[in-house]
């Protein structure tokens, strides 16, 4: 077990927490809340309870029913945010099954509209975004280390060390890890 499993835990807590204020906030059932975002009732019940960190997938769909980016509402389950931003308290969430590690480096802050984040794919991983968090977003991927295999508007982009993709994203987005050694990119998201 690693030394940061403890404050993992603690932000699936709160995030499991804000998942569920956010559908009373609007007055859906989870059958209400499963039609918007095509999640299964059991999955975001367990979400919503902490039973489970929901996926990438999952969240992303969340987000964009409810008109977030992901780093917003990680934001929204950490403390007040603060201007200087330490590595050590940089907020880290994972989707360990899909080989993904995010870093929210630069978290959102009402009335900035940019945030920067550190992406981390492990060999092999691929994950896949049905829709953008919010329509629109611009997103600037730039690889540090590795490389990826980036789709949007069903174009593929190949991207290594050093390169940096600029997109707005409106549809589907797949990121793949095209790297025996992993990828590590870093995000900037900029809200239209």
């Amino acid at each position: 077990m690693r030394d940061d499993d403890s404050s993992t835990d603690a932000v699936d807590a709160r995030l499991a927490a804000r998942l569920a204020a956010l559908r009373a906030e609007r007055g859906w059932s989870l059958g209400e809340l499963a039609e918007r975002s095509g999640v299964s009732r059991s999955t975001l019940s367990r979400a919503e309870r902490a039973e489970t960190s929901p996926t990438a997938a999952v969240l992303n769909r969340l987000c964009a029913v409810y008109g977030r980016t992901m780093s917003r509402l990680l934001s929204e389950v950490e403390a007040e945010p603060a201007l200087l931003v330490r590595a050590a308290e940089q907020p880290v969430w994972e989707d360990r099954p899909a080989g993904f590690v995010r870093r929210s480096v630069s978290p959102p802050h009402a009335g900035l509209r940019g945030e920067l984040v550190e992406g981390r794919l492990t060999a092999g991983a691929d994950i896949a975004y049905d829709r953008p968090p919010v329509p629109g977003l611009e997103q600037h991927v730039w690889v540090l280390e590795g490389a990826l295999e980036i789709t949007a508007q069903d174009v593929e982009h190949h991207l290594a060390a050093g390169d940096c993709l600029r997109m707005r994203v409106w549809g589907p987005t797949r990121f793949r890890c095209a790297a025996p050694e992993g990828a590590r990119y870093a995000l900037a998201v900029v809200l239209p």
